[in-house]
């Protein structure tokens, strides 16, 4: 079930002073409020065939750059990172086309773009619908109509620090692992199905429809007027597991029923990212197997900041 995404995310944690010696618990004690600091930044990806397609048509990015501090509070990171997951979709011409030209726009909009904190929701904007734009005109081009015309999803994260930022368009997911609400769906899913629950229809009926997993919106077939990316702004305060995926490893509920056992573990720093990456494809290749798979796990360890104490 996705979270309410509008509740605040705030990279702090409350540290309880008593205000005098012999204050009891029972008396008002100012509250130090700490930022997070980031700790450790690990990242992986992986994607395969599946079982029953001859190519791949799922595209992923990762870009990374870190840089490690040493103080006298102890070591920290400075870091900033792309993650960028399309799928290029089924029964369109050039799937694989339209994924890698959306993934290598993305990464070029930001090479050139001088980030020095997290790009603001306008610029990743400004990026989703140049990619769009960029497929929508070879398109045009190519003269393609109807299921002819090449598109894709997206799916990306930028991390800056302990600050995040995800946006999608399409049926691509991110979920969220943390230690205290586990598992969490942070992207819905644009289909039609999705639709008519917000419009108040149960979801067994919903999904019932024929057409209930029709995308009503994606990168390339449409010009910037159909596409509306969702982009939510968030914040470190606990060590976090992102997952970038494709519906081949989401379709049919399989992380959210393998949670304990293929995401869970990927939380703790003892477990290889590559390693769990490769699980997960086998995973979805003995549950699902119909399309292409694809993920991008980014493993995020935080602690207070215990350096602005002394300011």
């Amino acid at each position: 079930m996705t979270p309410d995404l509008n509740s605040p995310d705030s990279a702090t944690v409350n540290v309880f002073m008593a205000s005098e010696a012999g204050a009891s618990h029972g008396d008002d004690s100012p509250t130090v409020v700490l930022p997070m600091q980031l700790v450790s930044l690990d990242d992986a990806g992986q994607t395969d065939v599946g079982q029953q397609r001859n190519h791949n048509e799922d595209e992923f990015v990762i870009q990374t750059l870190i840089k490690r501090l040493e103080n006298p509070q102890g070591r920290s990171l400075q870091a900033h990172g792309l993650y960028v997951l399309c799928d290029g979709m089924g029964g369109h011409a050039a799937g694989e086309v339209a994924s890698a030209k959306a993934a290598n726009f993305i990464k070029q909009f930001f090479e050139t773009h001088t980030w020095d904190k997290l790009p603001s929701e306008a610029m990743i904007r400004e990026a989703i619908l140049g990619a769009n734009q960029d497929l929508y005109r070879a398109n045009q081009d190519s003269s393609s109509y109807g299921s002819g015309r090449m598109g894709t999803t997206l799916v990306m994260l930028l991390l800056h620090n302990t600050h995040v930022a995800i946006a999608h368009v399409g049926d691509s997911r991110i979920y969220r692992y943390t230690r205290k609400k586990g598992l969490e769906l942070l992207t819905l899913d644009h289909e039609l199905g999705q639709l008519e629950i917000q419009r108040g229809v149960d979801p067994e009926v919903a999904y019932a429809m024929p057409d209930a997993y029709q995308l009503t919106q994606a990168l390339g077939p449409r010009d910037n007027n159909c596409v509306d990316p969702d982009i939510t702004c968030l914040e470190l305060n606990e060590d976090t597991l992102f997952l970038l995926c494709s519906d081949g490893l989401s379709d049919n509920d399989l992380l959210e029923e393998s949670a304990e056992t293929h995401i869970k573990p990927l939380l703790s720093s003892r477990t290889n990212l590559d390693q769990g990456m490769i699980e997960l494809m086998e995973l979805a290749n003995e549950c699902n197997g119909h399309d292409n798979i694809t993920a991008i796990a980014i493993r995020a360890k935080v602690k207070p900041n215990m350096a602005t104490l002394m300011l």
